[in-house]
């Protein structure tokens, strides 16, 4: 079950401690965000990217803030994320691809070594990693994620990306108040 952050924060166990959300509220000045997306699977990858990109540009970030790089499959993406994350432009890496089980078990293989690796990369260089890859047993689950029936995943990835952006400002501006004062 999920409890919204709004309904937690007017509870009376909460009241009176410091909120940090992570929506609403500008974003820092300046924010560059990089996608890193698969050409594998493109004809749906290119739908996420299209979600995302509407998404952080509907939340503040200009077209010309937004970097895309293309990798050849989604077992490129934590390497290019890696990369994106470390350089210390990017205030978030997003991640999309589209992984569909076939006859063997490779896609267990991919998926697990993808999303690890898009894990590691956001604990060891302290910047939000999203993680916007469907990991589908059908090409129809993945159209119906990809902007179809079930909503698209790349605006997913991009929300919870500037989400996390606005959750760590707010973190450091509390700690920079806390530092001073």
């Amino acid at each position: 079950m999920r409890l919204e952050s709004e309904a937690a924060v007017g509870s009376e166990m909460v009241r009176g401690c410091r909120v940090h959300p992570a929506s609403g509220g500008e974003l820092p000045t300046g924010v560059r965000v990089a996608i890193a997306v698969s050409r594998y699977n493109e004809g749906l990858t290119g739908r996420l990217l299209e979600g995302a990109v509407a998404t952080l540009v509907a939340a503040g970030i200009a077209p010309e803030r937004i970097e895309i790089a293309w990798v050849p499959g989604a077992f490129e993406l934590p390497l290019a994320a890696d990369r994106l994350a470390g350089g210390g432009r990017f205030a978030a890496v997003i991640c999309l691809g589209v992984v569909i089980r076939g006859e063997t078990s490779h896609d267990r293989h991919i998926n697990t070594a993808v999303a690890t690796g898009i894990e590691a990369v956001g604990r060891h260089h302290g910047v939000p990693v999203s993680f916007g890859v469907l990991t589908c047993e059908t090409v129809g689950q993945a159209e119906a994620r990809a902007g179809g029936a079930v909503g698209n995943k790349g605006e997913e990835a991009a929300s919870a990306a500037v989400a996390m952006i606005r959750l760590l400002a707010s973190l450091a501006a509390a700690r920079t108040e806390e530092a001073e004062g």
